[in-house]
């Protein structure tokens, strides 16, 4: 009799699942959902926490300087009188040095994905995959040091007139670091391409090279862009290399032999210095901050909207 109530013959005779596991089973589901529910909104109430921690403190440094100043302006001294806040010397720095980095990244971290997806076999797949994304696991402060002490004394005997800290040596650097993740994500969205586009290409009488140039690369464009703008956000928000190789002079230049300042690398100066609570001097780490996530969130939104329009679904 208790087998008759524990245990379900289906209609092919075999036994189904006991009623107990049967009346446990949603109880379970439920935990999950709910456990899994708290960590999405954890992740949401710790984002939204940090939009409002950096507008309320940035309000009380737009409180004394106007916000078209702050934009618009071509000198920032806001540690040294005369005080200037304009933060677009810090903004070209960035950008300076981000752009030199996804010039070393992107052309090579493609090159490899396409490698690893169109020529290499699996054996070596598993081999050289691995050893390229342990780039991305060296603490970029030793990447800050390899740049310094390393990359800059090669680069001074091309270029006699590069100082010790430039941008020059830094965004090569950093476009080293970003290698894997250009590289990985490129790979794992050619991975994706059906095989049937690579035969049909074949079969024209396409070679590996033009199949995987005009078939592979476009039909995977969508995931190829995605991992730029994260490699590019990556970059503009790296703080350990800038801060160490290429100096802290903001200046509005696109000289990259020169002594530049990044947004990230202020940050770290001033909160690293003896700056007195709630002066402008300050506040002035919050409203660099502001824009710095302001600038990230717009590329990651044109990223999105990017792959959401180009969008290949096989």
């Amino acid at each position: 009799m208790s087998g008759h109530r524990n245990t379900l013959k289906t209609t092919t005779g075999e036994s189904a699942p006991s009623l107990g596991w049967v009346r446990k089973r949603p109880l379970e589901e439920r935990l999950i959902k709910w456990a899994l529910l708290v960590c999405a909104l954890v992740s949401v109430f710790t984002t939204i926490s940090i939009v409002v921690m950096l507008v309320v403190q940035a309000a009380g440094f737009f409180r004394q300087v106007s916000v078209l100043e702050f934009l618009t302006g071509t000198a920032w001294t806001p540690l040294f009188q005369p005080q200037n806040f304009g933060i677009l010397p810090l903004v070209s720095g960035t950008l300076l040095t981000a752009g030199i980095a996804i010039l070393v990244a992107l052309p090579i971290g493609l090159a490899s994905a396409i490698y690893l997806s169109e020529y290499a076999k699996d054996r070596v797949r598993r081999v050289l995959k691995p050893l390229l994304e342990i780039l991305a696991g060296i603490p970029t402060v030793v990447y800050g040091y390899f740049a310094l002490t390393f990359v800059t004394p090669l680069l001074r005997n091309i270029f006699p007139d590069m100082i010790v800290f430039n941008a020059l040596s830094a965004g090569l650097v950093m476009g080293i670091m970003i290698i894997p993740m250009v590289s990985s994500l490129s790979e794992d969205a050619m991975i994706a391409v059906p095989r049937s586009l690579r035969n049909a290409a074949y079969g024209l009488g396409a070679t590996r090279f033009e199949v995987a140039t005009r078939v592979v690369m476009p039909a995977a464009i969508s995931g190829v862009v995605a991992a730029f703008i994260l490699a590019l956000s990556r970059a503009i928000g790296e703080t350990m290399i800038v801060a160490i190789a290429a100096g802290s002079t903001p200046k509005l230049t696109l000289n990259p032999l020169e002594s530049i300042q990044t947004m990230t690398a202020y940050i770290v100066q001033v909160s690293l210095g003896e700056t007195p609570h709630g002066t402008v001097e300050y506040y002035t780490i919050f409203a660099v901050g502001l824009l710095l996530f302001a600038m990230t969130l717009l590329m990651n939104l044109f990223g999105q909207w990017f792959v959401r329009r180009y969008r290949e679904k096989y």
